[in-house]
């Protein structure tokens, strides 16, 4: 994690402070189709590059139908300070993938991993093609003024609204990846002991500085009582008697996020932790029990290591309490009961879903990772990050032939009933052939191919 203090620590590119002839640059690089001829990309991509073919229904059996997967052109990449480089190239390598050119804005609060990205990328990407862009909120605000074909964000939900406002200008298309707080059920059936250890790694992890880290907790008091007793035993086992001094306990980010969270802790009922050291920005794993939805920290996501418990009892006041809600970027359910966990996925909204764990359903490459709501638009991983960065262009070729234009010959004036059936019955989705039906054709097909042989066989014979 970079250390983070205050603002003179923001990394400042002075050498491309002019936002305009970065965004230029990269655009005549496009337009000399830089990105298209990449023989690396065509090997690695195993063909998904190439033009799909969609199902057609009946009235195009005799035409071409295609999906191009074009890319979009210029693109913005605005990576996160939390996961600084993984949340910056990730989106980058898809964007590169999908031919387009890249604008790379790091961001000014790693600005350790910011340097290193901007210092080594050139020396293995065409820089006209992929600049990296440093810089603060100035920077950033006359970078957003350009116009971009595409623009990807990972950060808060408040910076997340300015850019999509931003993008509104241009009618750019946006995938915004933010936060949100991410609740956690745990009912009566789950194993405890293992349900404490994986929510407190997913809590603990980069210091709670991770946008789908289980940011509350609901669940009935007894369950509260032993979730209580068993991260007591949980903590010491991954940090140690002192939480301060282990190596894998990380800090905040910067002293603004440390005072915020330190003031989040006024009027809570702590049982576990609750101790900080403003001087190295260390806030240990905390436990608040009890607590009263309307409290501020239920207000705002917490992105720290401090965890509230907010006490209930039914299953559907859980979806009740859920729902009154922002839609949260991922739900995390503790519970054996397949019934219950039904109940959940029907009844609420998040971005994601992990059943009887947590963080572990984002490296699942098949699965789409993105945001509903206020938690976010779109979603990128695997082939889906391709996918993001990609215009979907739909293509119909058909030809001159005969029989094609006597088989729409329906569609031209005047129309009669018999016209419009046609047409009806042409549009309707074409269905598989059963293998039943499969074996008829089969035979139907055998029969008449034996009776033209013989035929020509006999006319051979007696010729």
């Amino acid at each position: 994690m970079n250390g983070a203090g205050s603002a003179v620590d923001t990394v400042i590119d002075l050498t491309q402070r002019d936002s305009t002839k970065v965004v230029q640059a990269a655009r005549s690089s496009y337009d000399e189709g830089k990105t298209r001829p990449i023989k690396f990309r065509k090997k690695q991509l195993n063909g998904i590059i190439r033009p799909e073919r969609p199902p057609k229904p009946i009235v195009n059996l005799m035409d071409d139908v295609l999906i191009y997967n074009d890319p979009y052109g210029v693109v913005l990449v605005m990576g996160a300070w939390n996961y600084p480089l993984q949340l910056t190239l990730a989106p980058v390598i898809g964007a590169i993938a999908a031919g387009n050119c890249v604008v790379i804005k790091p961001s000014d609060l790693s600005p350790a991993t910011s340097q290193l990205i901007y210092d080594t990328l050139p020396k293995y990407l065409d820089h006209s093609c992929y600049p990296v862009y440093l810089g603060g909120v100035k920077e950033t605000t006359e970078l957003l003024k350009e116009k971009f074909d595409y623009i990807f964000y990972t950060g808060s939900t408040a910076v997340g609204r300015i850019i999509h406002q931003a993008a509104n200008k241009n009618l750019t298309p946006v995938t915004l990846e933010m936060g949100g707080k991410s609740p956690a059920y745990i009912d009566s059936s789950a194993d405890i002991a293992k349900t404490v250890r994986r929510i407190m790694w997913g809590k603990c992890t980069n210091s709670g500085q991770t946008c789908i880290a289980p940011d509350y907790i609901l669940c009935t008091k007894q369950v509260q009582e032993q979730f209580v007793q068993y991260a007591q035993k949980v903590i010491l086992e991954f940090y140690g008697q002192d939480v301060k001094e282990s190596p894998d306990m990380g800090r905040i980010i910067t002293e603004r996020h440390f005072e915020r969270l330190v003031g989040l802790l006024s009027g809570l009922q702590i049982a576990v932790g609750g101790c900080y050291e403003k001087k190295n920005r260390f806030i240990e794993p905390t436990i608040a029990v009890d607590v009263n939805p309307h409290h501020p920290i239920m207000q705002e996501e917490i992105f720290g290591p401090i965890l509230p418990i907010i006490p209930i009892e039914d299953i559907n006041d859980v979806i009740e309490f859920i729902n009154q809600r922002d839609k949260p970027l991922a739900l995390y359910i503790f519970t054996k009961n397949k019934a219950t966990q039904d109940l959940l996925l029907r009844n609420t909204s998040s971005g994601g879903v992990c059943i009887n764990d947590t963080l572990l359903h984002v490296a699942v490459d098949s699965l789409p990772f993105g945001g509903v709501g206020n938690s976010g638009m779109g979603a990128y991983h695997g082939k889906k990050t391709f996918d993001t960065f990609t215009h979907k262009k739909s293509v119909l070729v058909k030809d001159f032939g005969a029989l094609p234009e006597k088989l729409l010959a329906s569609r031209y004036p005047p129309y009669s009933d018999f016209k419009i059936s046609f047409i009806t019955m042409g549009m309707k989705e074409r269905k598989g052939v059963s293998l039943q039906c499969a074996s008829h054709i089969i035979i139907f097909l055998l029969g008449v191919a034996i009776t033209i042989a013989v035929y020509y066989l006999y006319k051979a014979m007696y010729d």
